[in-house]
């Protein structure tokens, strides 16, 4: 396995790679390496030739108040886990080499961004489709791979890659949760053990949505299902509820399934998002 943070040896080890006639698969992370990252880089080694792990934390998606600086940052712990899992390459570029001082360009989606996190956190999707954008240029892969448990991000990226007709297919995995529930997040380490025991409320909630959801109830009464189930837990504090069309992440026309519930809860200063895909 080779580690690089230069762009130009990065494209000549890839075009190397695809001269020998491989396919190539890219999953973009932020480091911090749990299952989550595990299962795309498991599903990536299956269904490509050679696989590129990217390990960035990308500047452009943090707002001011957002966890930036204390964002964990553990490359060697990562490439253990990256090459025991069977990567080829992994990509850790510096901040100065994806974004130099002159840096003025920006790749932004319209639309389904101003939506569920977009309306809260202005300005981080244009930093996630700006850097995947550049993933994506770099690395030039067949394949990339991204986590459900980010739904819109996944739609995002989907509709930026269809849009300016990049020649990748974007691949979504599902949700990796904790056996109680709790789906797994880097961010669930800055959790005291009072907000762990807590936190598996959000996805008992959205199991109680979706039933209802089965059922036939209407998105804001699927909404008030889950919202209701975590105010009950005092630990939480709710930024959204939303149950949405899972095509356009707005207020779906009609009771029943289709529907994505989706959640964004405090539990003190760590952020946790998660979402159910209710299907016909």
């Amino acid at each position: 396995m080779r580690i690089s943070g230069k762009l130009d040896e990065v494209r000549s080890l890839v075009r190397s790679a695809r001269a020998d006639g491989n396919s190539i698969g890219l999953v973009p992370t932020m480091g911090a390496l749990h299952e989550g990252h595990a299962s795309l880089i498991s599903r990536a080694r299956r269904d490509n030739d050679f696989v590129v792990l990217s390990i960035f934390v990308n500047p452009t998606q943090f707002g001011p108040s957002d966890d930036f600086e204390k964002y964990p940052r553990q490359l060697e712990q990562d490439a253990a886990i990256a090459e025991e899992l069977g990567v080829d390459l992994i990509f850790a570029p510096t901040a100065e080499a994806m974004y130099p001082p002159d840096f003025v360009t920006y790749v932004e989606v319209e639309k389904l961004t101003a939506e569920l996190c977009g309306a809260f956190r202005p300005g981080h999707f244009r930093g996630v489709t700006t850097v995947v954008s550049k993933l994506f240029n770099i690395v030039s892969p067949d394949r990339a791979y991204f986590g459900q448990k980010d739904y819109q991000q996944l739609l995002v990226i989907e509709r930026m890659t269809r849009d300016l007709d990049l020649p990748i297919e974007v691949i979504g995995c599902p949700t990796i949760r904790e056996t109680d529930g709790l789906a797994i997040s880097s961010r669930n380490q800055y959790l005291t053990p009072q907000q762990r025991s807590a936190a598996p409320a959000i996805y008992q909630a959205l199991q109680q949505g979706a039933e209802a959801v089965r059922a036939g109830a209407s998105a804001p009464e699927a909404e008030a299902i889950v919202a209701a189930r975590i105010a009950n837990e005092p630990l939480l504090e709710i930024q959204y509820t939303r149950a949405v069309d899972p095509r356009n992440l707005v207020e779906p026309g009609w009771a029943g399934p289709p529907m994505l519930l989706a959640v964004a809860s405090f539990a003190g200063d760590t952020r946790l998002i998660d979402n159910l895909l209710v299907e016909e």
